[in-house]
């Protein structure tokens, strides 16, 4: 679950949901309405193919497509057949037209899925704009779900304790509804829309070695990446079909991932280890809902006890640091700093952590504002604003560049730094939602900047 924590130099928090049981969730954020500039929309979409071996691609498929979250197996393949049709109820925000036509175009071009808008009843995907107060009476950890085999809340309301809507005995899908929290910012109703709708048609599964799609319960990717096309791709490819084994694809698919991804067949396979229950329980406990700060930080040492024990090298390695580094600011800033930069040191440098690079770059300039070094906090946001921007993070570039007009103020440009706070506002607008939030966010960054707290002019 998204959750906001507020000691002085975390100006980002990070989110992790938590699937309930078998039933696919995404976790949560606010919204509404606002005085402030226009909200802005990301235009054209900018995905990088994957780099990855088709091997590994081969493996991810297998796994994500015949398990749950849950960890319990399935024993057969199920997805739509034919045309799918979608359609919007309830009291969807302005903004999820635009952002669900950019998506079905997206799905249609990168993933070849034959998909499209309606307005009749019968639609294989509905859509449902909620209160998120509905959503949290049935799911309450949870922002955003889908359940197969109704078409609204009532109906799944009715049917919830029965197997009707158990993912694990579907035999072909041919209806799915979405809730998602039509309160919510506008990038929060965003994120919920990508990642449901891509477990309504493909995956259920999330895991934690991808390191650039939303399959992954780090939540550190918010929109469909390049390999999530590419997996979806392979998901409706025409070799495969309902009730097909887990051998039975496999069989399959090394000659799909060659005709659809020529390029992945000569780079070498990096067999990244499986996630242990146990480091995924810790990760849970340490950022989710529920635990008490103490059992938090328990948690987040026994991640990074785990992934050390564990001798990874990858991103989950900069995770478990990441974590550690969130639980440790409120009491020992200098300790969390470290943690941090042990984070960006095994986030690496390759195209596929780039955005998890930026986060912690966000971290890590917000202590260099607040020790009045603004000329190294501008170093660390220098590579990151575009980042940002190129995965459609509204709320992480409105952070970055509030981070970058404080920093600019810092070294006495100070009109500049006005200009990049004003363009950060309707980014903002978009990734927190409402006024109050925007202004909030606002206060937050701008309570780094030891100018401002020497004049008290917060």
């Amino acid at each position: 679950m998204r959750r906001v924590f507020l000691p002085l130099c975390l100006v980002l928090s990070a989110c992790t949901p938590i699937a309930s049981d078998d039933t696919p969730t995404r976790a949560a954020s606010i919204v509404a309405q606002s005085s402030l500039p226009p909200v802005k929309t990301f235009a054209v979409p900018r995905p990088e193919a994957p780099v990855a071996s088709n091997a590994d691609i081969a493996r991810d498929f297998l796994d994500l497509a015949f398990s749950l979250e849950s960890g319990r197996q399935l024993g057969w393949l199920t997805r739509f057949e034919g045309p799918i049709s979608v359609r919007v109820t309830g009291s969807p925000p302005a903004t999820l037209p635009a952002d669900l036509d950019r998506l079905l175009h997206r799905l249609r071009n990168e993933a070849g899925i034959n998909i499209g808008l309606t307005a009749r009843p019968e639609a294989n995907v509905t859509i449902a704009a909620i209160p998120r107060a509905e959503i949290r009476r049935d799911l309450p950890q949870a922002a955003c779900f889908v359940v197969p085999n109704v078409s609204s809340l009532s109906e799944y309301r009715k049917a919830r304790r029965s197997t009707r809507v158990n993912w694990s005995r579907l035999q072909s899908r041919e209806r799915v509804a979405i809730f998602l929290p039509g309160d919510a910012s506008p990038q929060e109703v965003r994120d919920c829309l990508h990642e449901e709708l891509a477990q309504a048609l493909g995956p259920l599964n999330d895991l934690y070695r991808l390191a650039d799609s939303v399959f992954n319960d780090d939540n550190v990717h918010t929109v469909l990446t390049g390999f999530d096309m590419l997996i979806l791709r392979a998901y409706y490819d025409p070799a495969l079909r309902n009730g097909m084994t887990r051998a039975e694809v496999a069989d399959r698919l090394p000659g799909i991932l060659a005709r659809i991804n020529p390029d992945g067949q000569d780079r070498p396979a990096q067999r990244l280890s499986r996630t242990p229950r146990a480091w995924i329980d810790a990760v849970q406990t340490a950022l989710g809902p529920g635990a008490k700060p103490a059992e938090r930080r328990r948690a987040a040492a026994e991640a990074l006890r785990l992934a050390t024990t564990q001798g990874w090298t990858d991103h989950r390695r900069g995770f478990s640091h990441y974590a550690m580094g969130r639980l440790l600011q409120a009491g020992d800033p200098e300790g969390a700093q470290d943690q941090f930069i042990l984070a960006q040191r095994y986030f690496g440098s390759g195209p596929q952590t780039a955005l998890h690079r930026a986060y912690v770059a966000a971290q890590l300039a917000a202590y260099a504002i607040a020790a009045n070094r603004g000329e190294a906090a501008l170093r660390m946001l220098a590579a990151h604003v575009d980042t940002a921007a190129k995965h459609e993070n509204a709320a992480l570039l409105a952070t970055l560049m509030l981070l970058r007009a404080e920093a600019l103020e810092l070294t006495g440009q100070v009109s500049e730094g006005r200009q990049v706070r004003m363009d950060s506002l309707g980014w903002a607008r978009y990734g927190f939602g409402p006024e109050w939030a925007v202004r909030a966010k606002l206060r937050e960054i701008a309570s780094l900047n030891p100018l401002k707290r020497r004049l008290g002019s917060l």
